[in-house]
């Protein structure tokens, strides 16, 4: 099994589809989290069930699967985890930082433009009054300030990928199992982790785990998964079926945003139309696959359009995706401050749109020139000290 996955993986390897995914996700996640944002009607979360949560915590499972998985097949269990452990601890930093600066910010401007209603709004009220216990809570991930969620998921899901990778890769299917297991007992008992002041995360791991170990499943599928997978893409009715539920979702949607237009039964629209995204509802799940099975069905791994100049600032941000997604959080505050105290036009809402998705663009170019750098060789110890390579001058 094991030369079959390492074959799978490293054909994967060169896989532009998750890095164009990456980039949506991180670029939909700020265009969402700007409140009141006309132009975030153009995201995922308007035209069905999922959104760019779900996108963004799925393709972070499969790319994961794809860089660690041949590590463990090649180098083990110890050593896998450390490194997994390594970008775990990259990513808390991030959080922490990014964490500290926020509500920091927040709470400036909220003082400094006498709007104290931001502090409510972005989730951050205890820092006014409980400020240590607020920070404590936030090292602990307990903390909920707005747009912070998906970072705090991340976190979570990889401090046990190590042992989701271990399962895996060898018995992929009862892992997958046991995922499917966790997600229906955690949403039959509510099973869920507290956050401070008061509540529950808003995106529960313990749900929100399956679309990461699907992604992992995805990834680590054997030649004989993979040509099954395939042989299903080819059936007319499977994608038939897929579309008729995404326009049945979209239809959903649209009735949420107008229920004064009696457009659906009141029946189905107490069932599907509340927002069950803490749990991942069950026919939210089914939305992103069919999605998934769509996406995967039109593009192909060798699609030429990944050559088009257009999608090279998007497959870049999916590459620098957690530089990107930092910034996209700051970004959306700006965004927010400049709309609510500007002129409340839809030009300034493209205007804001546009300046924060080309400032994540920018960011990334830049993380990715930065790489390079480093990664560039030093120079010659001979050009460094003066001193010739030895029998250079020799006779």
């Amino acid at each position: 099994m094991h030369p079959s996955m390492k074959a799978e993986l490293a054909a994967r390897d060169g896989d532009l589809r998750p890095c164009l995914l990456l980039g949506v996700a991180a670029w939909f996640l700020f265009l969402d989290h700007v409140p009141h944002n006309a132009v975030s009607l153009l995201t995922m979360r308007n035209f069905g069930f999922s959104g760019a949560a779900d996108l963004f915590v799925f393709v972070g499972g499969y790319t994961a699967a794809i860089l660690y998985g041949r590590m463990m097949l090649e180098r083990g269990f110890v050593v896998t985890a450390t490194r997994i452990f390594k970008r775990l601890w990259q990513l808390y930093a991030a959080y922490i930082v990014l964490f500290v600066i926020y509500i920091d910010l927040i709470g400036y401007v909220a003082r400094k433009a006498r709007a104290s209603e931001l502090i409510g709004d972005f989730n951050v009220t205890g820092i006014v009054d409980h400020t240590i216990r607020t920070l404590i809570h936030g090292l602990l991930l307990q903390a909920k300030p707005l747009n912070l969620d998906v970072l705090q998921l991340f976190i979570v899901l990889m401090a046990v990928f190590p042992f989701v990778l271990f399962g895996m890769v060898r018995r992929p299917n009862i892992t997958l199992a046991a995922s499917a297991a966790l997600y229906a007992a955690a949403r039959h008992f509510d099973w869920n982790l507290s956050s401070f002041p008061d509540g529950k995360w808003y995106l529960n791991p313990f749900c929100w785990q399956l679309l990461f170990v699907l992604g992992a499943w995805l990834a680590l599928s054997g030649t004989n998964q993979i040509q099954a997978l395939r042989t299903l893409r080819k059936f007319a009715i499977l994608r038939a079926i897929a579309w008729l539920y995404l326009l049945f979702a979209l239809a959903m949607t649209v009735a949420g945003k107008f229920p004064q237009a009696g457009l659906v039964p009141d029946l189905l629209r107490d069932v599907f139309l509340p927002d069950h995204k803490e749990n991942l509802a069950p026919y939210r799940v089914l939305h992103f696959l069919a999605l998934a099975f769509l996406f995967a069905y039109m593009v192909p791994r060798d699609w030429s359009g990944f050559r088009w100049p257009v999608l090279q600032p998007i497959i870049k941000c999916g590459q620098e995706w957690l530089a990107v997604f930092c910034a996209g959080v700051f970004l959306s505050f700006a965004g927010h401050l400049v709309l609510i105290t500007g002129p409340d036009s839809l030009l300034m809402h493209v205007l804001v749109s546009v300046a924060g998705v080309s400032i994540m663009t920018g960011v990334a170019y830049y993380v990715s020139w930065s790489k390079r750098q480093d990664q560039k060789p030093a120079f010659q110890a001979c050009a460094m000290t003066g001193v010739p390579e030895q029998g250079r001058f020799a006779k």
